[in-house]
């Protein structure tokens, strides 16, 4: 059978399709009996059928998309168009194996733990918190301590603060700007950036201490608010901002919506679609207001580093063509030298390397913004943990996330003591 259903944007067929009544509503998105099957194109025409599937069927849900031959797609597949799915498989020889014959076990188990801890005592990294939860912990940080200054960056669409902090031991020092939680499933990211800010402001560490003192911290540990209180609420796998796109389709996905080749690559037109870039450069609120206070930073910030899941990878720009950029072998040194730094502790193995080559084209990112409009030359996005071995990545152990913060602080150490010991950080560079 070849996959030739032919999909209205945003058709209430959608909504049948997901299970999930996709309207502002506090009912349970839930996937009982959807099972997730693993991808491997052997020859491009396969991997362009693949391909193909995420941009006609809103039946399927790519958790990861390959970039070349070889590499995997992890999709989870809606139980009536399972037969459809398998069948084009099938006709043109598809590799494909059966991963999970049910995601929703691990969701329902999450969901569990969270509402059992929630009789809790301080905030801590045993496992991840709410919006409401990181927001109070924000504010109780700035009140503790006189070297923290909450910040407002804006509103999100439904009215959520664009909540972060600043940390300063004094004016002057490099500007760092990090962010979390940009897409609402990714929750190890928010987690991680958190539990660096908690290590930047009390560890007794003497190298944390230095590196605290060194910089001015601009820290921001959910830039999509919206999105990730959805994922709490209402559907876990959600990735984009809530705004309503027509009938039954909401949300951009945020990490393609900036000002810089916007929509060039690796992206949507189909505003059901995960990857929809929206309708035009900065359409969300979110990333309107992320920028406009990133822009009153210029000439402060001399990096710009954000965190993401999954797949343990340190990446630079470009994402929107594989023309290296201009300091692209400065870029590289830094991050094979900042991965081995990370794999000391544990072990995790990090790849590296410009996102166009390294993962897939992908453009109107905040980094490809921050590094080709603001001329920070210093900018790097982290996937971190799991490795992409794994399918249910965003549903990382609680007991991994104090490690991947380890870790990912180590790293982060070398990444600035390199960048600054090629004169990143002076004045001119």
């Amino acid at each position: 059978m070849v996959w030739n259903g032919v999909y209205s944007r945003c058709a209430a067929m959608a909504v049948l399709a997901f299970g999930v009544v996709a309207i502002e509503a506090a009912q349970l998105a839930r996937y009982d009996n959807y099972p997730l099957y693993r991808v491997t194109p052997q020859s491009e025409e396969q991997l362009r059928v693949v391909a193909a599937m995420e941009h006609v069927s809103d039946s399927l849900i790519f958790l990861e998309t390959a970039r070349k031959v070889g590499d995997r797609f992890d999709i989870v597949v809606a139980p009536h168009k399972l037969a459809d799915f398998t069948e084009t498989l099938e006709a043109d020889y598809i590799p494909h194996e059966l991963i999970d014959e049910d995601v929703q076990r691990s969701f329902d188990e999450e969901r569990i733990r969270l509402t059992n801890k929630r009789a809790k005592g301080p905030f801590d990294w045993n496992d991840y918190h709410s919006l409401e939860e990181i927001h109070a912990w924000l504010d109780k940080m700035a009140n503790d301590h006189r070297e923290v200054e909450l910040l407002d960056a804006g509103r999100s669409h439904q009215n959520r603060t664009l909540k972060g902090v600043k940390l300063s031991y004094g004016e002057g020092r490099p500007g760092v700007f990090i962010k979390g939680g940009i897409q609402g499933r990714e929750w190890i990211s928010p987690a991680t950036v958190t539990y660096i800010l908690n290590e930047l402001v009390n560890s007794e560490d003497a190298q944390v201490r230095a590196l605290a003192e060194k910089y001015d911290w601009y820290v921001f540990p959910s830039v999509n608010p919206d999105g990730y209180a959805y994922t709490f609420q209402v559907n876990r796998l959600w990735r984009k901002t809530r705004t309503p796109y027509g009938p039954f389709c909401y949300g951009a996905d945020p990490n393609r919506n900036w000002n810089f080749h916007w929509a060039e690559q690796g992206t949507s037109n189909n505003a059901c679609s995960d990857t929809y870039a929206g309708p035009k450069a900065f359409s969300e609120v979110e990333t309107r207001s992320l920028s406009s206070f990133v822009e009153k930073l210029r000439g402060k910030l001399s990096a710009y580093i954000a965190f993401h899941s999954y797949s343990q990878l340190l990446l630079f720009p470009y994402g929107h063509t594989g023309e290296h950029s201009p300091n692209h072998q400065d870029l590289d040194e830094i991050a094979e030298a900042t991965v081995k730094s990370l794999a000391k502790r544990y072990g995790t193995q990090y790849k590296y390397g410009n996102v166009y080559d390294a993962i897939y084209p992908a453009s109107g990112s905040s980094v490809d913004w921050s590094y080709g409009v603001e001329d920070v030359k210093i900018a790097y996005t982290y996937e971190l943990r799991p490795d992409g071995g794994a399918w249910n990545g965003f549903v990382l152990p609680p007991n991994e996330i104090v490690p991947t913060g380890e870790e990912t602080l180590d790293s982060l150490v070398t990444l600035l003591e390199e960048s600054a010991a090629r004169g990143y950080y002076t004045a001119g560079k």
